[in-house]
């Protein structure tokens, strides 16, 4: 069992001030994995005046400088996939295979697409007689969840860093291990001490303390819609700027004559892919009335041909949900499905046949959900799809919209046609005949998913202050 006890700090690696043991559960075992503190408000404000006295040097390196940060934590990340892979593995239950070929190059992703943002941001613009200038913000607290945690953790690492701010991470405590290689990577690579710290700890604790503290000046945070609430109020008493990627729903709006064994099975690959743990994951197929059987037929044959396996084992298979409380939070929805009277096509409640341990759930299909429903309402997070029919395309667009989330939505279908419904469909990410969002572009939600953006150069504006300037000699 790992035992990552300390914090990292100020360039070291720090006992906790009063802070208390927490085991992380493999959930394919149901055993420990890895042992951590959870910090505690001492702990937040030693990283916090680290983070601040290095502010006053690293906000002045210069571009170049930091250019050639990036490409030294980018090299020094490399080396480390294999370990980055086995924590990720171990602690939220991705296969090994799918950790080491998407979970963790993800993470990479976002070093090399910031490096390439960086080159060509105009720091500065002349308007009229004014200079507008971008320039970091200060100090940056960073709250992290666990379903893609590299992902998520150097969607705002790398640009925060490219901008020349300091930071405090707080990964989640399901899946902190990753977290801890890649202090080890950025103390490898140079990262200057305070510039990247690292507070273990839960949301209560540290993640309350950091959205709250006087000396943060930004707070980034990817989770739950509820959670994102309770941030954006601690954070309120300071008016620091709170940037927020939250809650998905996401439909997947099947355009009429569609050829559905065409058009489904990729979307419906970002329902089981991570067993179902991602945010913007297409869950809800919208299907016109003339298509409906054929595209129960195509999602039934899918979800029982997905086998569920041994996060340890290679292979296609998908592996458990990431805790008792998720699994259990999975089969109540499943189960009030089935209350409320939608018509199982296949999966359940119940573990797989052949599991009696582990997190694991039964890829689920159920067909005639209308909006009434818990299951239409709320994210579920696990290998679980629902098939609702529309009458006309007008129908199918406000069904697709009808959710108080707005992350991602997908259209399937002619590309043409579907170019035509995307600027209806009110999420911050539509994909057509896929559900993959782009590193480069902007990534962020309406509604109740949240505000603000990540990725590329959207998401390195995100973490400066815009300054004007005027009465400069001519």
């Amino acid at each position: 069992m790992r035992e990552l006890l300390n914090h990292f700090i100020d360039g070291a690696w720090v006992a906790s001030e009063g802070g208390r043991r927490h085991e992380v559960i493999n959930p394919a075992t149901e055993a420990p994995c890895t042992v951590i503190t959870l910090g505690t408000a001492e702990d937040v404000d030693h990283a916090v005046a680290a983070a601040r006295t290095a502010f006053e040097n690293f906000s002045r390196t210069s571009v170049a400088d930091r250019l050639a940060l990036l490409q030294r934590i980018i090299e020094a990340y490399k080396a480390r996939i294999p370990d980055l892979a086995q924590a990720v593995s171990e602690e939220m239950g991705a296969p090994i295979g799918f950790a080491t070929a998407a979970q963790v190059p993800s993470g990479l992703g976002h070093f090399m697409a910031t490096a390439k943002a960086l080159e060509t941001f105009a720091f500065e613009q002349q308007l009229g007689r004014a200079k507008v200038v971008h320039e970091p913000i200060g100090v940056v607290a960073m709250i992290t969840p666990w379903n893609w945690p590299l992902n998520q953790i150097t969607a705002k690492v790398a640009p925060a860093l490219a901008a020349g701010n300091t930071m405090i991470l707080k990964p989640s405590e399901e899946a902190p291990a990753c977290a801890a290689i890649l202090a080890e990577i950025m103390e490898a690579a140079g990262v200057p001490a305070g510039v990247f710290n690292l507070v273990n700890g839960d949301g209560p604790g540290v993640g309350a303390a950091l959205s709250a503290h006087p000396g943060v000046d930004m707070v980034s945070f990817t989770g739950s819609t509820r959670a994102g609430i309770a941030v954006a109020q601690a954070a309120a008493t300071t008016v620091k700027r709170v940037h927020q990627e939250l809650g998905g729903k996401a439909p997947n709006l099947v355009l009429e004559g569609a050829d559905l064994g065409a058009v489904l099975p990729p979307t419906l690959t970002g329902v089981l892919a991570n067993s179902g743990q991602s945010c913007i994951a297409p869950t809800r197929l919208l299907v016109h009335k003339t298509q409906k059987d054929a595209a129960v037929a195509v999602a039934k044959a899918m979800f029982e041909g997905a086998a569920v396996g041994d996060p340890t084992e290679m292979g296609q298979h998908i592996g458990p949900v990431v805790n008792r409380a998720q699994f259990e939070k999975i089969q109540s929805l499943i189960q009030s499905a089935i209350d409320e009277g939608a018509t199982l096509v296949t999966g359940g409640t119940g573990r797989p046949d052949g599991r009696n341990s582990g997190y694991y759930v039964r890829p689920t299909v159920f067909a005639d959900v209308t909006p009434e429903m818990r299951i239409w309402r709320e994210e579920v997070f696990g290998p679980v799809a629902t098939i609702t029919d529309y009458d006309d395309a007008e129908e199918g667009v406000r069904l697709a919209n009808d959710t108080v989330f707005g992350l991602s939505a997908a259209v399937s279908g002619d590309p043409a046609k579907a170019a035509e419904v995307a600027p209806r469909l009110r999420a911050g990410l539509v994909t057509i005949n896929g559900w993959s969002p782009d590193s480069a572009a902007p990534f962020g939600g309406y509604k109740q998913s949240g505000n603000g953006r990540e990725f590329g150069k959207f998401g390195l504006a995100e973490f400066m202050e815009v300054k004007t300037i005027t009465g400069l000699p001519g």
